[in-house]
């Protein structure tokens, strides 16, 4: 498994996620990826490859990534005055994006 591959598309994921939702955010939402991606690195390439390895199966993953929700900080969405609710489901369509990315490149 080629890690920085993965890290890749998923911000490729992500930034298609929030321009989809906030064009107008477009270039603010990229730090706010690189952000969440940088903090969440160690750890999501340690869960990978105990996915890849089948140590865990994809729901023992799918936990340990909603556990990185909170991490998420979201200053563009709060700048703009996005409710905290929009941020909140927006923030449960990047767990599945994320997982999907991963279910794609690494499955």
């Amino acid at each position: 498994m080629d890690f920085e591959t993965l890290l890749k598309e998923l911000k490729l994921a992500l930034e298609t996620l929030f321009e989809d939702k906030w064009e107008g955010l477009k270039n603010e939402s990229k730090k706010d990826i690189d952000q969440f991606l940088n903090d969440s690195k160690a750890k999501l390439k340690r869960w990978t490859a105990l996915l890849v390895n089948n140590n865990i199966d994809l729901e023992d993953y799918e936990w340990l990534i909603k556990s990185q929700k909170d991490v998420m900080l979201m200053h563009a969405l709060h700048k703009a005055g996005i409710h905290k609710i929009s941020i909140g489901h927006f923030k449960s369509k990047v767990i599945k994006t994320i997982i999907n990315v991963v279910k794609t490149v690494v499955l």
